[in-house]
């Protein structure tokens, strides 16, 4: 359907929780059709719904050319040491911070049939599986920074140009 704007840090719909998926519809379709459409724009790894918009639990991702989506996902397990990996996000454009990731992780969710959705895996698909359901849930990477690295991280998203200023 159509490539979605990315809302940006300081727009509320990023703060707030989205709401669980409780029938598949045209327009649950038309959301998976716009995600995939958004995360496969060159350097997206992942989207979440209230990235552009839309407050119910579904995202897709981009890994390698492996291109994908789960609704009501559900971060199951992780595994191993949480360790600092440079990470960014398409709401805090333009910028990158070590934010401490586990090397492992596991999703569950369902597709648009209703059908069980198991995704699981370390690298870059792991660091993603967090961080979409870190959005899910209302938080941005950057809460998770370490406090010397988030005070540097806002101080630099308040001076970015794209950064709305009340």
């Amino acid at each position: 359907m159509a490539v979605r704007p990315i809302r940006l840090f300081g727009d509320p719909v990023l703060r707030s929780a989205a709401d669980p998926i409780v029938r598949i519809d045209d327009a649950v379709r038309a959301l998976v059709t716009d995600l995939i459409d958004t995360v496969k724009v060159p350097g997206r790894a992942g989207v979440a719904a209230p990235q552009i918009g839309v407050m119910l639990r579904a995202f897709s991702y981009n890994i390698d050319g492996d291109v994908g989506y789960v609704l009501n996902p559900e971060l199951v397990e992780v595994r191993g040491e949480a360790q600092p990996v440079d990470e960014g996000c398409l709401s805090v454009p333009g910028f990158g911070f070590p934010r401490r990731r586990h090397p492992w992780a596991r999703v569950v969710g369902i597709d648009l049939d209703g059908s069980a959705v198991d995704l699981s895996g370390d690298g870059l698909l792991a660091q993603a599986l967090q961080h979409e359901c870190d959005h899910l849930d209302g938080r941005l990477y950057i809460e998770g920074l370490e406090p010397e690295i988030k005070r540097e991280a806002m101080r630099a998203v308040r001076q970015a140009d794209w950064f709305a200023r009340p």
